[in-house]
């Protein structure tokens, strides 16, 4: 069925996401952009779970409800064809639609878009103007027509049957949100060597929704399978959030009692920067944004975050302790001047640990691959910490201004 406009002509919901807020903060939670079904246009059928349908003798629910799936997209004209085959090739018994939230990207998503829409009906496109995940995701949850909302990435290619088991495992632990991890997979040696790092406790820390564990309650998840009512009580996503948006807003669900569960089960394919300048302006404003969540909660911060900040400082210290004795040295300073050139072992020792690091635990990978693992490593955890160390404090705040 052909469609010739960006946003679909198919009915929407109608709670109203809000007028946007004032810049005043920190931001209340019911204030947010797009403030999803406040308590006066709530719908009856919203207010329970989805149904704990009876299961047949495999164990399968009898029954599954249809399922929104949300994709924000931005400049994705080399992943999207694939990302939403992928999505569309599920088999899924209950149904589900796609809910495309495009950004302003500069190369070819947006027709790309429309073509896959005109194709498909089941695909929608909303315009997302600010090109923020935040935002893409309190549009696309506007639009959406369902009571289970699945949030996909147009860089993740989901595995078959992602839907059945992510649905099955939400119906079966009552949790407001289900994910798995992130299996980064690259391509080319310089790719391959950030998904080795992605997965392993020495590039992202341990973390479940980046190198898998048990099944369980977690903190956050990858991408997420939510409950529609869950998004809804805690007031959608926080549009002040240009990262960790997805982390904070389980973050909101758990502090009013909600579970976020972890299963090892969704398992869902990533491809990974490419280059070593994408990398680390990814790790950048990862490490600044996860400051601000780390002054908004500061109960939440732990060795995992602190350490790349750490490593960070004493490397930049050592480096300027070390320059300042070479320096010295050079201009005919005292003899004990000429000692600080001993600052240098700092940064030697960590080049040495995560070179030990690639040559003792990277042994599954080829020799190409592993021999760019410490300059990864290296540059993940400096850019990191330098963008946690270096993010001002009213970095939330100057964003929601900027907004109006």
């Amino acid at each position: 069925m052909a469609r010739s406009a960006i946003v679909s002509a198919r009915p929407h919901r109608t709670e109203s996401l809000g007028a946007t807020p004032s810049p005043a903060w920190p931001p209340k939670l019911l204030t947010v952009t797009g403030v999803i079904g406040r308590d006066q246009d709530r719908h009856p059928e919203r207010e329970r779970l989805a149904p704990h349908a009876d299961h047949d003798s495999a164990g399968e629910p009898a029954v599954l409800p249809a399922v929104s799936v949300v994709m924000p997209v931005l400049n994705e004209e080399r992943h999207l064809a694939e990302s939403v085959a992928a999505v569309l090739g599920q088999e899924y018994p209950g149904g589900f639609e796609l809910v495309l939230a495009l950004g302003p990207s500069k190369d070819r998503t947006d027709a790309i878009a429309r073509e896959l829409a005109a194709d498909d009906d089941r695909i929608t496109v909303v315009p997302n103007p600010s090109g923020q995940i935040a935002t893409a995701m309190n549009a696309a949850v506007k639009t959406a027509r369902h009571d289970i909302i699945t949030r996909i990435d147009a860089h993740s290619m989901l595995p078959d049957g992602y839907l059945r088991t992510a649905v099955r495992a939400l119906m079966e632990t009552g949790a407001a949100d289900v994910g798995g991890w992130m299996a980064a997979e690259g391509i080319t040696p310089f790719q391959q060597a950030v998904a080795w790092a992605m997965t392993s406790s020495f590039g992202m820390g341990a973390a479940a929704n980046h190198t898998s564990g048990d099944a369980g309650p977690a903190d956050t998840v990858y991408l997420g399978v939510y409950q529609r009512k869950a998004i809804e009580r805690a007031g959608g996503y926080d549009e002040t959030m240009l990262i960790a948006e997805d982390w904070e807003l389980n973050y909101r669900i758990r502090a009013a009692g909600g579970l976020i569960w972890f299963t090892p089960d969704l398992k869902v394919t990533y491809r990974p920067r490419a280059t070593l300048g994408t990398l680390a302006k990814q790790q950048f404003r990862y490490g600044r944004w996860r400051r601000v969540v780390a002054r908004r909660y500061p109960e939440t911060v732990n060795s995992r975050y602190l350490a790349p900040a750490v490593a960070t400082a004493l490397n930049a210290a050592g480096l300027a302790v070390g320059l300042a004795g070479v320096i010295g040295g050079g201009a005919g300073a005292p003899e004990p001047v000429r000692y600080l050139s001993l600052g240098f072992v700092i940064p030697a020792v960590y080049l040495a640990g995560v070179s030990g690091v690639a040559a003792l635990f990277a042994r599954d990978v080829s020799v190409s691959v592993r021999a760019r693992v410490p300059l990864v490593l290296a540059a993940m955890h400096t850019c990191w910490g330098a963008g946690f160390l270096t993010s001002p404090k009213r970095l939330a705040r100057r964003h929601a201004r900027a907004r109006h």
